[in-house]
């Protein structure tokens, strides 16, 4: 999940007043209320209507992707299992949400045909999301890693970066557009740039949705050969669909086995059924995992805590809670995102522990553990030679101590004092 850098800036680069950042801290606490509520209803209410209807309800909300585009407009009864239907490319039409189905299209094949591929190859639906994950994430690698290595060195940055914005805002008063100039200059003087961890989130993003489409839709087609061709000629030749009984294609039987122990990677894996406040909760086991893991992520790159910094506690906050929303999603999302979700957890974990080892893991509830202590990480970030050093403004800025001193050695001492009135003679 994307990571907030700077907590402690507004827009134009200065920090926030104590006025707004009561705002701005409740402004956060309100956004993670309404995303509560909001996975609460969607899944209360999916789970209560039909428990097997889970994925329908949530898709319902969300783009329709290129085979919920090409399916029949005729709604079908409910019933235990969604009925698998044939997976074909949308078409593009006067309707918006089917012109971005047709424009989606593309990435949905890719990413289709690269896991049907790996099926064919391995034979287990399980072994071929994690592998398509790894190789999607090796793909990324070095995007990534330029990520985490941003992140650490903005937390580096932080405190003079604080101290730089005072000061900035003491010699240019009102003038947010000069604030802004002498922050950006300060950046590349450093070497660091605040835009560099933006585009691996949005990529992740990206790809969770294509990811979630596939495995719902994908996996649940009886006849997806025409996802598997391009340009008439068919990438997967021996995946072998759709099947047929008796000379009759088989439609209540999708093409790929999604059943691996016990579990359908295809579907929502529920344990059981938790009632709050009226609302039906779909308790899952992977989503659980995977919410313990992005928690680890999270707080491996979590800012350290800073005295008399509202919006620094805010972000962390925010860090710890937001893994745990996935929990809620584990009623009507499929299994088989969550393996996703886990896979690239697990990767995260092991590349930012070789960049900034545990990072701010622990003390966790006050205990940290021998091997955490004075860990060094293999590949650990290291800040760039500052360019024109000595010559920029927060060169030769003045620390609080200094400029103390400085006004202490102009003031001019009274040498001159007028005896009392009541020493004076008369």
């Amino acid at each position: 999940m994307a990571t907030t850098q700077f907590a402690s800036m507004d827009s134009v680069g200065q920090m926030p007043s104590p006025r707004i950042r009561p705002r701005v801290r409740w402004a956060a606490i309100g956004l993670f209320v309404a995303l509560v509520a909001l996975a609460v209803v969607a899944c209360g209410t999916a789970r209560a209507a039909d428990p097997s209807a889970g994925a329908q309800v949530a898709a319902a909300s969300a783009l329709p992707s290129a085979a919920a585009t090409a399916a029949s407009t005729t709604s079908p009864a409910p019933s235990a299992t969604p009925e698998p239907k044939p997976l074909k490319a949308a078409q593009a039409g006067a309707d918006p949400l089917s012109l971005a189905a047709f424009l989606f299209t593309p990435i949905f094949q890719a990413l289709f045909v690269l896991l049907a591929g790996l099926y064919a190859l391995t034979g287990n639906i399980v072994i071929a999301i994690v592998l398509m994950t790894l190789l999607i994430r090796l793909l990324t690698l070095r995007l990534s890693a330029r990520q985490i290595v941003s992140q650490k060195r903005m937390q580096i940055l932080a405190p003079e970066l604080r101290d730089l914005t005072k000061e900035l805002q003491r010699r240019h008063k009102g003038d947010r557009m000069a604030v802004q100039q002498a922050t950006q200059a300060f950046y590349k003087e450093r070497g660091v740039s605040p835009t560099a961890g933006c585009l691996p989130s949005l990529l992740q993003m990206g790809l969770l949705f294509p990811m979630y489409w596939v495995i719902r839709d994908g996996l649940t087609s009886y006849d997806p050969s025409p996802m598997l061709s391009v340009f008439g000629l068919n990438l997967v030749p021996s995946l072998n669909c759709p099947h047929y009984v008796a000379g009759v294609v088989d439609k209540a039987k999708p093409c790929i086995d999604t059943v691996v122990a016990g579990i359908n990677v295809g579907q929502p894996q529920v344990l059981f059924d938790l009632s709050i406040l009226g609302f039906t909760l779909g308790v899952s086991a992977m989503a659980f995992a995977s919410a313990l893991l992005q928690f680890v992520q999270s707080r491996m790159l979590m800012p350290p805590a800073a005295e008399n910094d509202p919006s620094a506690s805010s972000q962390r906050s925010m860090m710890v809670l937001f893994p745990f929303i996935s929990i809620l999603y584990g009623g009507f999302l499929p299994a088989g995102l969550f393996v996703y979700w886990i896979t690239t957890s697990a990767f995260s974990i092991v590349q930012q522990f070789l960049i900034v080892g545990w990072g701010s893991m622990f003390p966790l509830f006050g205990w940290t553990p021998a091997f955490a202590q004075d860990h060094t990480p293999r590949f650990p970030v290291t800040m760039p030679e500052p360019a024109n050093a000595g010559k920029s403004l927060a060169a030769t800025r003045h620390k609080p101590e200094e400029r103390w001193a400085s006004a202490a050695s102009t003031v001019r001492p009274n040498t001159h004092r007028r005896a009392g009135r009541r020493g004076r003679r008369r």
